[in-house]
């Protein structure tokens, strides 16, 4: 059972991944923060200002297609060069914005960048890492997930406090210069692996399609004006859904993401568990914030040091979990990761103005470490067993369920927040019950991720060999 130490090359390829990621992942948590004080300084509403990160989330969305098919075409390291250098542009473009439809075009080129970068990076490291090493090096690859909703807040209100707007992107470019430096010196060339691989065009329009509209509609639902365009919105996303079902069909291996892909016991559990992950765990993420401004009264550098403790159990479990799913499969540390989850998020139904700010802490560590432990072994698992040429087809569907789940999350538990207090007076019993009946819902969504968790992949001494994963080179 004993494992061998990753090789340094492996290791150092993917710490350069690591800090390409970094700007898109801090990205979005840093302007989230400074919506409201952008709103003021621009002068707009604040729907109107929503469009800037609404339009960032919608040009992710409707990007990742494009990623599965560039990596099978052409070299993975220009692929990631060439969508960070994009990134770094829009940046300092969005930097510089005179007004505000110049700041939503220059965020939606942003997000269309980003939308290209993480699915390549993922695929990228799937292809270094091999079959022995993959739970590890999704945990190193994770690091700029666990940082973004910890560190970007604090520098986001740091900006905003003593610094221009303008550098809530200026900030990207001295990480993201190194980063490609580091990659034209020491980043492998990853060859394409099916550089006779056309384009599906009707498969890219129906997915980024389906994508954009899940997205858009949850986000107007949220909206107290916008229920009926968000319904609409979600039901368009349904029906090319549904006509991208009937295309992969009609093309098989040809389709840009397989229907062959969901024989898979594994990569159809995993699917699901992504997309419950991403409403469970990245649902609270929204929910504790404003928990803490609305109900325990904390400014938003304070409540945004408060998260920390849960981004530090969310780091000490990493490490941990990428060893334990190599050797025992996603399975037997899933459920015990959802169990620790569910135990650092039931207290909140409880939590109100008067807990100690200790067991708060306390129990957002514990929380932290449960989450640290879901989606690695999860997206680990998604690969079992997958050829070369769908690895890239995976990284796209992993990345797109992972999207809606997280929209889906955010929207819904903020419906259950705002519609708790309809009719009722803004008080703090009434605020911080509207609050538990978020993390209610969270939960329930946690209990059931129980249920595609038994179908992954797991390790014995006496299964080891039919079940580790076999991705072929």
């Amino acid at each position: 059972m004993k494992k061998e130490k990753l090789p340094k090359g492996i290791i150092g390829i993917s710490l350069i991944l690591v800090l390409g990621a970094l700007p898109p992942m801090l990205d979005a948590t840093i302007v989230n923060i400074a919506v409201n004080d952008l709103t003021k300084l621009f002068s707009v509403t604040f729907a109107v200002m929503q469009w800037a990160v609404t339009g960032y989330t919608l040009a992710l969305g409707i990007a990742v297609p494009f990623s599965g098919w560039l990596i099978q075409k052409f070299d993975g390291k220009k692929i990631f060069m060439g969508a960070l250098g994009l990134f770094l542009i829009s940046s300092l473009l969005s930097g510089f914005a005179w007004d505000i439809r110049s700041l939503i075009t220059f965020r939606a080129l942003q997000g269309f960048s980003s939308g290209l970068l993480i699915p390549t990076l993922t695929t990228m490291v799937v292809r270094v890492a091999g079959a022995e090493n993959l739970g590890r090096l999704m945990s190193i690859v994770g690091i700029p997930i666990v940082f973004g909703p910890i560190v970007g807040p604090i520098i986001g209100g740091l900006i905003m406090k003593y610094l221009t707007w303008r550098w809530l992107f200026y900030v990207n470019l001295p990480v993201g210069i190194i980063a490609l430096l580091l990659m034209q010196w020491k980043l492998p060339e990853f060859k394409a692996t099916h550089a006779g691989a056309r384009i599906d065009w009707p498969g890219i329009l129906l997915l980024g399609l389906t994508s954009g509209m899940f997205i858009f509609g949850v986000t107007r639902i949220k909206g107290a004006d916008g229920s009926a365009s968000g319904i609409l919105a979600i039901f368009a996303g349904a029906v090319s859904l549904l006509a991208y079902v009937l295309h992969a069909l009609r093309l098989k291996e040809k389709a840009l993401i397989p229907i062959k892909l969901f024989q898979s016991k594994n990569f159809s559990a995993s699917f699901i568990s992504l997309f419950l992950a991403g409403f469970a765990t990245n649902g609270p993420m929204l929910l504790l914030p404003m928990f803490f401004q609305n109900v325990r009264g904390l400014d938003i550098i304070t409540s945004a040091l408060w998260l920390v403790p849960q981004g530090i159990g969310m780091l000490v479990a990493r490490s941990l979990v990428g060893k334990m799913t190599d050797r025992l499969g996603a399975r037997f540390v899933v459920l015990p990761s959802i169990a620790v989850t569910i135990t650092g998020t039931l207290p909140f139904v409880f939590f109100d103005i008067g807990t100690s700010r200790w067991l708060v802490w306390l129990i957002l560590f514990i929380r932290g470490m449960g989450v640290g432990g879901v989606t690695i072994p999860v997206m680990s698992d998604s690969y079992v067993g997958l050829e070369q040429e769908q690895v890239a087809q995976a990284s796209v569907a992993t990345r797109i369920i992972q999207n809606i789940g997280a929209a889906f999350g955010s929207a819904i538990l903020a419906t259950v927040v705002s519609s708790s207090l309809t009719g009722r007076a803004v008080t703090a019993a009434n605020m911080s019950g509207a609050y538990h009946a978020g993390f209610i819902t969270s939960l329930i969504f946690m209990v059931i991720g129980i249920i595609p968790a038994l179908f992954l992949t797991y390790k014995t001494n006496k299964t080891d060999k039919t079940n580790k994963a076999e991705i072929t080179s």
